[in-house]
């Protein structure tokens, strides 16, 4: 407990105190925000937002791994590779991100790493990352990630594995890579609006820590209750106890950057750090088997994107008329006239409620086993 308390203190007090610090530096080298022509977004109230420092989601980033070693080495819990690989989806993503980023910076544009290229970056790590997640078993067998489909638990039928080795093997990197791609595509088209993502993504990631710390409390030891794990009460996530702990150090970290990210923003985020909360998400859903949760954990970062898909479609089936204002669907409520500061607290609430029904939806499963 001492290191779960300890690495979200350090992540919050970093990004409260230091993201200062990093603003001067962002103005020094002319991070400033790039924002769509009136041509392009119809609110002339995001011009204003124009030169506004931009990338701050780096600042987050390594305030979530200070305050997770800090958090490890001060309640003698040394780094696992369960927490290393949600760092890893954390940084690499967020390379992605900051890549896109500072095309744009430099070019003074707002469109910079195309569709495709982004995809294709968004692969390259998260490749790697299931890959490592299926090896390094500890002494009773159990690895990072599981070649199942998971719901609360692994479902036993549906393994990956069952099907060949190599064509398994192709399935479940296909598996992890859409998650990956999917919740670092999907935060980065809701964080539109000042807090948005970072609100949101505090619920959902401080979802994830408690059901980590709940997996690490009823967690299989031994080979007796991993060989009937998926019929007991018990949880064979390998390492929950340090998944807890970095999932607690972003939720720190994500507080800290909030002060200076809620309306009116000093500091944006960027899709290195929309990207990052994608991959913690991601991460923390394969890490802890609970994949087809993370639906409804993360819920409030599906709004956004199924708005987008929704309006291209029913614009083709229509032939040119419009489901929304604007997508994503933030957007088609700055249209009707809703304030940015209603929206985002609105969305705050949904993030929440979706988190808490999702841990709600948790421990019922958990408790028909008992």
């Amino acid at each position: 407990m001492r290191s779960l308390l300890t690495a979200a203190a350090i992540s919050l007090a970093f990004t409260l105190f230091l993201t200062p610090v990093f603003l001067r530096l962002f103005r020094k080298w002319g991070w400033a925000q790039v924002i769509r022509t009136p041509e392009d977004i119809r609110n002339p109230n995001h011009q204003t937002k124009r030169g506004t420092p931009t990338m701050g989601g780096t600042i987050f980033i390594v305030g979530t791994i200070v305050g997770y070693l800090v958090g490890c080495y001060t309640g003698n819990n040394p780094p696992t590779i369960s927490g290393l690989l949600v760092i890893w989806m954390m940084v690499g993503l967020g390379v992605v991100g900051f890549i896109d980023d500072y095309m744009k910076v430099r070019q003074q544009r707002f469109m910079g790493l195309s569709g495709w290229r982004k995809v294709v970056g968004q692969i390259i790590v998260t490749v790697p990352f299931g890959i490592v997640a299926l090896n390094f078993p500890n002494l009773y067998g159990q690895t990072p990630a599981s070649p199942f489909i998971s719901m609360f638990r692994d479902i036993q039928p549906l393994s990956f594995m069952a099907l060949g080795a190599v064509l398994g093997w192709l399935l479940y990197l296909a598996w992890v890579s859409f998650i990956g791609v999917a919740f670092s595509n999907s935060t980065n088209v809701t964080d539109g609006l000042d807090g948005l993502a970072a609100g949101s993504g505090i619920f959902v990631t401080g979802a994830y820590s408690l059901i980590a710390f709940w997996q690490f409390n009823q967690a299989c030891w031994g080979g007796s209750d991993l060989s009937s794990g998926a019929q007991m009460a018990c949880y064979p996530t390998r390492d929950p106890f340090d998944l807890a702990i970095i999932s607690a150090s972003f939720v720190g970290a994500l507080v800290g950057f909030l002060w200076w990210n809620a309306p009116k923003a000093k500091v944006f985020m960027g899709d290195v750090g929309s990207m990052s909360i994608g991959g913690v998400i991601a991460a923390m859903a394969i890490l802890t088997r609970t994949e087809l949760l993370a639906v409804l954990v993360a819920g409030v970062f599906i709004i956004g994107p199924g708005s987008v898909i929704l309006q291209r479609l029913y614009f083709k089936i229509t032939r040119g008329k419009r489901l929304f204002l604007m997508s994503p669907f933030h957007h088609h409520l700055e249209m009707r006239g809703w304030s940015e500061v209603t929206i985002v607290v609105r969305m705050w609430i949904i993030a929440g409620l979706l988190a808490v029904s999702g841990i709600g939806f948790f421990y019922v499963e958990w408790l028909s086993r008992t």
